[in-house]
């Protein structure tokens, strides 16, 4: 199965290494959103991280989840990765929507641990 896709590369920076990112602007035809997320972790091993970051993009129009991928804030020395998908859209009553994602931190720390998390997205934001 072919989707079309459209979109742009950038260059991502002069950090010594040659990368670039790619914005996807079309799915399928249609225009992609993405949406913000945040939050606390769970306290477990004597503390918590904030994390922050943005979904990755998805079709607007249509049924859709999202993909997600952060890393927490350090604390106690380690980070932690946050990954998962988001839950279907929820409609918002003045329009747009948002999505609920839930899960568990990747082990770290030199008391090997992981935390809890979950929470809303913030509404869609066009992508482009």
């Amino acid at each position: 199965m072919n989707i079309p896709v459209s979109g742009f590369i950038m260059d991502a920076g002069d950090d010594g290494e040659h990368s670039h990112k790619l914005y996807i602007t079309s799915w399928n035809g249609r225009p992609v959103h993405v949406h913000s997320f945040s939050g606390v972790t769970s306290v477990d091993n004597g503390h918590s991280h904030r994390y922050a970051s943005w979904t990755a993009p998805a079709p607007s129009g249509v049924p859709h989840v999202h993909s997600y991928n952060t890393v927490t804030s350090m604390e106690m020395g380690h980070t932690h990765e946050i990954r998962g998908t988001t839950g279907p859209a929820i409609p918002l009553p003045g329009g747009g929507h948002y999505h609920l994602f839930e899960g568990y931190t990747t082990v770290s720390g030199s008391r090997p641990h992981a935390h809890a998390y979950s929470g809303r997205t913030g509404n869609e934001v066009n992508a482009r």
